[in-house]
């Protein structure tokens, strides 16, 4: 991966964070700042998993990569939103 998929990969992970948590249902008790994180490694991973698949340099939008990402930053969402709540309550 070159530095500007690097730096793509980052932005659209900003992004892809707030898609997945809007993707997730019911209200998530995490911090914005987890959100963006989450979006950053689903986007990096998505583009990895993307790469592996053959389908990461598409003519256009690459509509297939930002799936993968879309729902990786999901399970991530619900994943942290599950682990944060039982983290408050004792």
């Amino acid at each position: 991966m070159e530095v500007t998929g690097i730096i793509s990969a980052l932005i659209i992970g900003l992004v892809i964070g707030v898609i997945g948590r809007l993707v997730v249902p019911g209200r998530q008790n995490i911090p914005i700042w987890l959100t963006i994180v989450i979006g950053i490694v689903a986007a990096l991973i998505g583009t990895a998993i993307a790469a592996a698949v053959g389908v990461a340099d598409t003519r256009g939008i690459d509509w297939i990569e930002l799936v993968i990402q879309v729902v990786l930053a999901g399970v991530g969402v619900a994943l942290a939103a599950a682990l944060y709540g039982k983290r408050g309550t004792t």
